[in-house]
This record gives structure tokens, sequence and C-alpha cells, in this order.
């Protein structure tokens, strides 16, 4: 019997390792030119996210890989640091950091980010895919620029540059990527028995391969070569491959900069891994819970293995888990399986891997920004009310302005506001019924509410009744309490007859 199960286990692990390679190949090598990094650096990150971090997670159904949601951060560290090798050696740090957050048991972090600035936070994300792919999606090679435009250019004037100096081969290749990864998001085509099984990503990668091979026999002048296609080094053996690997720089460990850039990708992979994990866990048709301080733990030494061998951040990431899920995996065996076939796929076929054109990437990276920012989720986050949509949209727009770390911390600012100014505003209430008036205090009454505290009292009239109801106030500062005890001393000059409920004074006491 328990034999039997172990093979059922193995065989739904196995399905659901091979969709979720499907899924996992084009995003790792389309993350990382997103990123500004070399396509194997993608690939790295997929296999230790793969194999190592499944190994060591305590999660059953979560897959780990390069995120989307890094991107940005990757793309800027690397331009700001000026070498791809200092930045492995931040990836190598953040990992640490992740350790150490892990075994101080710093996963419940994740429980006290407020939902608006979270959603804010990839809204940006997948806005900044968006406009960072278009020139890609376009056709256009940055090195066409001279060293002065190109440093002086920004997002939008890399737009501007694109349309002027795009691939006329690219386009094709990019709508109809985008029209096919649009329909493969219908119901009928995404769970059709044989066109569904094989995700949409991959049904572009193979598209732009064949449309390429097209162009060469047909339209020589539209071809897409060097640059516009994906460059991953060839390897015969495992020797061969070990001398292509990038490692860490360490030279610039003494610098702000750098520091501010591992503390950066430790807090938003960290971030990013705990919101995938709780997601994961509400799909686990077992509902199994990942203990979330141990993931941290297996993140980081993810990281810091990654970081080591030239490999991009890594975190947990909800579509591929998702994908895991999907496919009826079992157990982490299906995430470890995924990561070996990645390994063994750079090893035998990377001639293939490099006809792949650099605008179909961009197209499923186009989807992926459409996704985290459709217009439904502003229309959704208005509709919640200012006190979310506001913290939402600012989070959105200083992102957009500075960088993801200066904008959650804006972004928890404003809202962590009104979470204050709905308890400031709850806390203390006065009401009147039949001539009496009711004024309750309830919650943790610290002095932030002497304000409304004090202005209720002194809108109460002389010669009123009034009781003072704390039979709800779990505390009740000093402050509070004196206010209360003066309030009632002079009750009797302004003829106001007090009861209190809960709230131990020297005069009668309502029970």
């Amino acid at each position: 019997m328990a034999q039997t199960i172990t093979k059922n286990i193995i065989k739904n692990d196995l399905k659901a390792s091979l969709v979720v390679f499907l899924v996992a190949l084009p995003l790792c090598l389309g993350i990382a030119v997103a990123s500004g990094a070399p396509p194997l650096a993608g690939l790295i990150a997929g296999i230790i996210g793969g194999v190592v971090i499944g190994i060591l997670s305590g999660s059953h159904v979560s897959v780990s890989g390069p995120a989307a949601g890094l991107t940005v951060i990757v793309l800027d560290s690397i331009a700001s640091l000026g070498s791809f090798d200092l930045f492995l050696g931040t990836v190598v740090i953040a990992g640490i950091i992740q350790i150490i957050l892990g075994f101080a048991k710093a996963g419940v972090l994740g429980y006290y980010f407020p939902h608006s600035v979270i959603k804010g936070m990839l809204t940006a994300i997948g806005l900044i895919l968006i406009i960072k792919q278009i020139p890609h999606g376009l056709g256009w090679n940055k090195e066409a620029l001279g060293l002065a435009q190109l440093e002086s250019s920004s997002s939008f004037s890399e737009i501007w540059f694109a349309f002027q100096n795009f691939s006329i081969g690219a386009i094709p290749i990019t709508l109809i990527s985008l029209l096919i990864l649009y329909f493969f998001d219908r119901p009928k085509i995404k769970g059709h028995r044989l066109i569904g099984v094989i995700p949409g990503a991959l049904w572009v990668v193979v598209l732009g391969v064949l449309m390429n091979k097209f162009y060469q026999i047909f339209l020589p002048d539209w071809i897409q070569s060097g640059r516009l296609l994906v460059n991953i080094p060839i390897a015969g053996n495992l020797a061969e491959m070990a001398s292509l690997l990038t490692f860490p720089d360490f030279s610039a460990i003494n610098t702000s900069n750098f520091w501010i850039i591992a503390v950066t990708i430790a807090v938003i992979a960290s971030i990013e891994t705990l919101l995938s994990i709780e997601a994961g866990d509400k799909m686990d048709p077992e509902k199994r819970i990942t203990p979330t301080s141990r993931e941290l733990v297996a993140q980081g030494v993810g990281n810091s293995i990654s970081g080591l061998i030239g490999g991009l951040p890594v975190t947990a990431v909800i579509v591929r888990t998702s994908a895991n899920i999907g496919a009826g995996a079992k157990t982490k065996l299906s995430a470890i399986f995924h990561g070996v076939l990645i390994f063994i796929l750079v090893l035998t076929i990377p001639e293939i891997l490099n006809q792949i054109p650099l605008s179909c990437l961009a197209a499923i990276l186009i989807m992926v920004g459409y996704k985290l920012a459709k217009p439904s989720i502003f229309i959704d986050e208005y509709l919640k009310g200012r006190s979310q949509f506001i913290p939402f949209i600012v989070t959105v727009i200083t992102i957009l302005l500075t960088n993801l770390l200066v904008g959650i911390g804006i972004g928890l600012v404003v809202g962590f506001f009104f979470i204050i100014q709905a308890n400031y505003h709850k806390t203390v209430t006065l009401s009147e019924d039949k001539g009496v008036y009711v004024l309750k205090v309830q919650k943790q009454v610290s002095y932030l509410n002497k304000a409304p505290l004090m202005k209720a009292l002194e809108s109460i009239p002389d010669g009123s009744e009034v009781l003072i109801n704390a039979t709800k106030a779990k505390f009740i500062d000093k402050d509070i309490e004196e206010i209360l005890n003066d309030f009632i001393s002079s009750s009797a000059q302004k003829s106001i007859d007090v009861k209190t409920k809960g709230f131990k004074y020297n005069l009668k006491e309502l029970h």
C-alpha cells in the first residue's frame, strides 16, 4: 500500500515538474534579459531555486527561481555598481542577511505589511516591466546609441530611441506572441487537454524561433541576429561549464551603496517569498502550512549559492507555484526535478536556446507586467476607499519616480497613517440616546487619543447624564485616565450626572 502511494506521488511530481519546467524556462531567460544580466544567470537561478531551495524548503508545493519582481532592482543595481561581478557580491550578502532573518524568526514580518502597499509594489513592478520591455519588443539594440546618449537615457527616452531604430522583424514576433499569450489565458484554451498541456510562454518561444527561420529563407532583411537573440555560452561538458561561470567581486563591500543594494535585495526577496508562500499554502489542496522562518533560511542559502556561481537573486514565485499545484504536484520533489531538467537542458542544447529572439521573451514579460498592473486593479483599489487607494497609488507613483525600497517605505508611512487615523477615531466615540450621553472607550487607548477624547467631553452640555463605558478597553493610558478623572471630579460643578462601567473611580460603578 505504502509502495503504491509512493509510486503515485513520484508519478504526479514528475508530471508536474515537466509542466513547471516548461513554464520556468522562458521566464528564466526573459527575466535575465530584462535584468540586464547574462541569460545564463537566469538559468543558474532556476537550477538553484529548484534543487537547493527545493531540498531545504519546508514547503511541499512552492517553486523558487528568478523573480520578475526583482528585475528593476537587478537592472538598477548592476548599473549603479558598474559590473555584474560586483552585483553578484551583493546577492551573496543578501542571502546571508536572509539566513540571519530566518534564524531570528523574522518569517512573521510579512504579515505586517498592509495589503495596499504590497499591491502597489506589485503594480509598480508590472508597469516598469512593460516600460523596460517595449524597446526589446521593438527589436532595439542599445549598443546602436553612443556612450554619452546611453548614459543619459531614461526608460522613456529608450522607448523613443527604439521607435526611431527598431528592427522590422521583431515587431511581428512581439505582436503575434502577445496574441498567443492572451488567448492561452482563455479558460477554453488553457484547459484544452492537448493544446493547454504546453504553456503559452513555451509556444511563444517556439514560434519566435520558427518565425526567425522563416525570415532567413524569405525575408533576410527581417532576420533577428546577434544581440537581438539569446546568448548562452556553450559548454561541451561539466568542466567547460564550470569555466563559464561568473564569480562575485567583493571589492566594493566597504561602500554604502554595496550594502544598500544587499539589504534591498534581502528585504524585497523576503517579502515576495513570504507573499508567494502564503498564496501557495492557500492553493495547496492538502492545506499544509509552510514554516516561514525556515523558508527565509532556505531562500538565503539559495541566494548565497546563486550569487557565488553567477546566478540572479531567487525568490519563491507564484506563477511557477500555481502551475506546480495545478499540475498535481504532491511533494517538493516536483520543484527539485524541474531544477534538474533546467540543468540538463543548459548542458545539452544551448545552441537551440541561442536561437530564441529577445522580442518573444519581451512579449512574455510584457504580459507578466500587464497581469500585475491591470486597469481593473486600480479600479478595485479605488472602490475599497481612500484608506486603501491612497497608500496604493502613493506606493505606485513613488516607486516609478524613485526605487522600490523608497517607494515601499513611503507607502508604509502613508498606510500606517490611515491605520492610526482609523484607530484614532474609533477608539473614543460619543453618542446620545434619549438624553443620555454614552462615551465609549475601547481597544488600546493611548495618549494619541487625547484630542478626540477632550473634544468629545467638551461637547457634552451642562446638566446631562453621562455613561462612561470602558468595558471593551484592553489598555487605558495614564494620560487618558487623568482626563476622565478630571472630568468626573468636575462634573458636579456642571450638574452632569456621571456613571461609569468598566472604569474605576470613586463614583457609583454601574454593573
